[in-house]
């Protein structure tokens, strides 16, 4: 039996995307693994949260650098894997084959949206784990054509497996009728009320914004918008930037921090509509757990975001997100019903799928 290992180690670690990307990408695979006689271990701090199916491997981790030169070879060894599977660097040393997921470039992009020390880690590991994977997994063609054109990475080496939606997101309930929205005003039908999200947010009351509170996810434009049509804005997501989250709060900004996707599923169902203004994106799964949650979707002019939602989300430049939320609100039912359609297109399954015939087609040579 060939042995595949997973680095989970952005389990529990409110890593946003990545984490939802590797314990999504877990749950799935697991069984299929075990079908084709593969064995899937997820080497993580956190072997609580690994999904069923995928065989937990603790790992202590104090420095991520001390990790991938040393903890996680070492690790790999002793595994006996065949192939290894990391999120944007692989190990010094690997002792096998290893298949790398870069979900965006945006450090190769903007250099300003990331700190210093970050910038200089991603600018030295990145493009050097691109060059040494066997195969290079992304999220989009976006990202895509940005490893060509940027690395000078084979089309052939590269993989896009779109991202999937969690069932948690989805509407209230099939076939409610769904109330109707206005600026300024909370619909006030008993199905509403019981829909809404707590902690005094009242149905259709707020403008969402998901994603870290960091100078790329440009929160502040989606808050000035917000404003603009008399709506607060609701921001979730950790706060990697504090100067930014202080200024967002001093503005009348609500921020939510990390939220367990329960509270996300919620939160996304009591919007009016969901706002993402990112100045750069390789993906954009709040745009697709927004619409498979019958949210409308104002977005900006970003190639993935495009790329994700097609035709059922209002796209407008930075300066016109207003004017953006505005139609999506006279336009809800209709982008509810688009984006439905739309999120069904992504699948967590269809992801595992083309990963997993990856793993067979490396390990069969």
């Amino acid at each position: 039996m060939s042995i595949v290992a997973f680095d989970a180690d952005v389990l529990g670690r409110q890593r946003t995307g990545d984490e939802t990307y590797a314990l999504n990408l877990l749950r799935e695979l697991g069984p299929l693994a075990v079908e084709v006689g593969i064995r899937l271990v997820a080497i993580t701090r956190r072997s609580d949260l690994v999904p069923p199916g995928a065989e937990p491997l603790e790992l202590p981790a104090r420095s991520q650098e001390l990790r991938m030169a040393w903890s996680l070879p070492r690790a790999l060894r002793r595994l006996g894997a065949d192939l290894c599977h990391t999120q944007y660097a692989v190990p010094l040393r690997a002792p096998c084959p290893c298949v790398v997921t870069v979900h965006d470039l945006s450090f190769e992009r903007d250099p300003g949206l990331m700190s210093r020390k970050d910038r200089l880690v991603f600018h030295r590991v990145v493009p050097a784990s691109v060059r040494k994977a066997t195969r290079v997994f992304t999220v989009s063609e976006r990202t895509k054509a940005d490893l060509v054109e940027l690395y000078g990475a084979p089309p052939e080496k590269i993989v896009v497996t779109p991202n999937g939606v969690d069932p948690i997101f989805h509407t209230t309930r099939t076939g409610e009728e769904q109330p109707s929205y206005k600026l300024c005003q909370a619909p006030k039908s008993l199905a509403a009320q019981e829909s809404a999200p707590s902690d005094n947010l009242s149905q259709g009351g707020y403008v969402l914004a998901v994603g870290a509170v960091q100078r790329r996810k440009n929160q502040l434009a989606a808050l000035e918008a917000a404003a603009a049509v008399g709506l607060p804005l609701v921001v979730v997501g950790p706060e990697k930037d504090p100067a930014l989250a202080d200024e967002l709060r001093r503005r009348g900004a609500r921020l939510e921090g990390y939220v367990e996707t329960d509270r996300l599923a919620e939160l996304y169902r009591g919007a009016a509509c969901l706002v993402q203004s990112s100045r750069y994106e390789g993906f954009g799964l709040p745009v697709l757990e927004a619409m498979a949650s019958g949210t409308p979707v104002v977005a900006v002019r970003d190639p993935a975001l495009r790329e994700v939602a097609g035709d059922a989300a209002v796209f407008v430049d930075e300066d016109r997100l207003a004017e953006g939320i505005r139609r999506a609100l006279a336009e809800r039912d209709s982008l509810a019903a688009a984006g439905l359609l739309r999120a069904r297109a992504f699948t967590w399954r269809a992801a595992a799928e083309r990963t997993l015939a990856v793993y067979r087609e490396i390990l069969d040579t």
